[in-house]
This record gives C-alpha cells, structure tokens and sequence, in this order.
C-alpha cells in the first residue's frame, strides 16, 4: 500500500453497508430463536433440569446453541449493516520503539577489520 498524499488517520477506502433487506429478516429469525433457546434455558435452571445427567447435557447443548445462534447473528450484523473502512495508519520502524536516533539504527561496528577481531579475541580490553 503506498502512502501517496495519504497522512495518518485519512479514510483510505469507505464502503457503504449493503443493507439488504434478506439480511434483515434473518437477523430478526435468528434474534426470536435466541430468545425462544434463552427462555428454554432460564426454564430449566429453574425446574433443576441440571440436577440430572442427561438434564445436564441438555442444558449445555441449549446454552452452546444459544452462543453459535448469537455468534451468525453478530456476523450477519457486521456483513451487512457496518461499512467498510479503511484508516492510514503510521507504520513504525523497531528502532523508534527503542528511542534510537535514525542514523544509530544499524548499531556500532564491534572492529575495523579483520586484524582488530583477532586482537580483541586475543585481548578483550583492547580499544576501550
């Protein structure tokens, strides 16, 4: 992504939601159905359905149907009805992380040459 005449925090790309009306109507189903699995939950805390092994099961099953239904209505509602958008944002290089001045970004040379190298694996104090 190049960066021309773009400065941090421009609107790179908006898409208006679709907003279609299919997608509205699911939405709603799916919402009467988590509510209809909601109340069915509620009721069996209640009446001690979880008092029983298979009670138990059921419940669990009834509360992960209640989470998988809300998790498409969730996703259908990002799909369809948020526009997509896209932000410049200000891509920062490790070095400015570590508070390094740009022309220290590359480090210190340990020696000059190869001669420096074995004079300080021979000597380590050398050049201090």
């Amino acid at each position: 992504m190049s960066s021309s005449g773009s400065t941090y925090g421009d609107i790179h790309r908006y898409e208006p939601a679709r907003e279609s009306t299919a997608a509205a109507i699911a939405i709603v189903l799916l919402t009467i159905i988590e509510v209809v699995f909601v109340f069915l939950f509620t009721y069996g805390l209640l009446s001690g359905w979880g008092l029983t092994d298979t009670g138990n099961m059921y419940l669990g099953a009834v509360l992960a149907v209640i989470f998988i239904d809300l998790a498409f209505i969730l996703a259908m509602y990002r799909k369809e009805f948020l526009p997509d958008v896209v932000i410049v944002k200000k891509r920062r290089r490790k070095w400015e992380d570590l508070y390094i001045r740009e022309e220290d970004a590359d480090g210190v040379p340990f020696a000059d040459g190869a001669w420096d190298h074995v004079k300080r694996a021979v000597y380590p104090y050398y050049k201090r």
